[in-house]
């Protein structure tokens, strides 16, 4: 009697086909839990090279690269370092990026050409299916950008990525990501690990793990993805407003939008403020919670910018912890 297969269904013949695709080094867009990456081979200087050439991103703008398991993250850093490990064990699978030494005979183009690497093991379910699948087709790790225009509004589902870069990439499709920010990143390269990139892993649950406080980024922290002054941007001016201006901006009704073409497609409020009756704001409500902002932060900055608005006045969120990686994406956008 012949053993009985299980049929392969859609989702494993798609992970398949990306993987296969990644092991020739073409570029595959994928899941994570923090917003879709753009991937490919890490140990492929050529096919990362291809990253940078899509996106238009500078070759010394470092990417991260993600990985199935802790023993697959020593392929590019051996050597690691005890807090490393120590939040490996705590957050991973996680949105948490690790800084650390790289292998100096891997990943240098991944690397932006720095003796430190970003390493991520994703939790998306999709995603470390793929990063498996690509394991066992010699695939040690891929290097995985935002799926986006470099500095431009990380996209959070696959139609995001499609209206990036059109139906000539491949994109594994996983559903609208779960986190909606990218990840926190922690340059683990010194003895006092410092915060480069705040997410939704609070700074606060970081430091109970480590047993010290996380230091601020200096002149001498690598350079990380997504710490430019101005990034994260949508077509639209973002203007971050505390409170009291937002309220006073909607009280001036036309007035405040002075200059502006098309009154009724000129402004997108997103607050939790409510703009005054019959003024054609287009508004949408902020969530109270930081984590529902976070999840839905794009794809709002997204919509307004399919609407057309000229400008898009957000309310400064609260200055709590756990708003501080929300604050952070919000005012690079502004700051574009």
């Amino acid at each position: 009697m012949q053993p009985q297969h299980q049929a392969e269904g859609p989702e494993t013949a798609a992970v398949r086909t990306a993987a296969a695709l990644l092991a020739a080094g073409e570029l595959v867009a994928f899941p994570t839990e923090t917003v879709y990456g753009l991937g490919a081979r890490a140990d492929d200087d050529g096919a990362v090279g291809r990253i940078f050439a899509a996106k238009g991103r500078p070759a010394d703008h470092p990417l991260i690269v993600h990985v199935a398991s802790v023993e697959a993250a020593l392929a590019f850093a051996p050597q690691p370092g005890d807090l490393a490990r120590r939040l490996m064990a705590a957050f991973w699978p996680g949105p948490l990026t690790l800084i650390v030494p790289r292998h100096p005979a891997r990943a240098a183009a991944a690397a932006g050409g720095q003796a430190s690497i970003g390493l991520r093991m994703p939790a998306h379910p999709l995603a470390l299916a793929l990063l498996r699948e690509a394991a066992l087709l010699g695939v040690p790790g891929v290097a995985g950008p935002s799926a986006n225009r470099f500095g431009r509004v990380s996209p959070t589902t696959a139609a995001h990525v499609r209206q990036e870069f059109g139906p000539g990439l491949h994109v594994l499709d996983g559903g609208a990501c779960q986190v909606g920010i990218e990840s926190t990143i922690v340059d683990c390269t010194r003895s006092q690990p410092a915060l480069l990139r705040p997410g939704q892993l609070s700074r606060r649950d970081i430091e109970q793990v480590l047993g010290q406080p996380l230091a601020a980024p200096d002149a001498s922290s690598p350079r990380a993805p997504g710490t430019l002054a101005a990034h994260y941007a949508p077509q639209a001016r973002v203007s971050l407003l505390a409170t009291s201006a937002l309220a006073a901006r909607l009280a001036a009704g036309p007035a405040g939008m002075a200059g502006m073409a098309g009154v009724a497609r000129g402004v997108g409020v997103y607050s939790q403020l409510v703009p005054p009756v019959g003024l054609g704001w287009l508004w949408r409500q902020m969530p109270a919670d930081a984590a529902a902002v976070a999840h839905e932060l794009f794809g709002v900055m997204r919509d307004f910018d399919d609407a057309g608005v000229a400008q898009l006045w957000v309310e400064q969120p609260p200055a709590e912890p756990e708003w501080e990686g929300v604050r952070d994406r919000l005012q690079r956008a502004a700051s574009a």
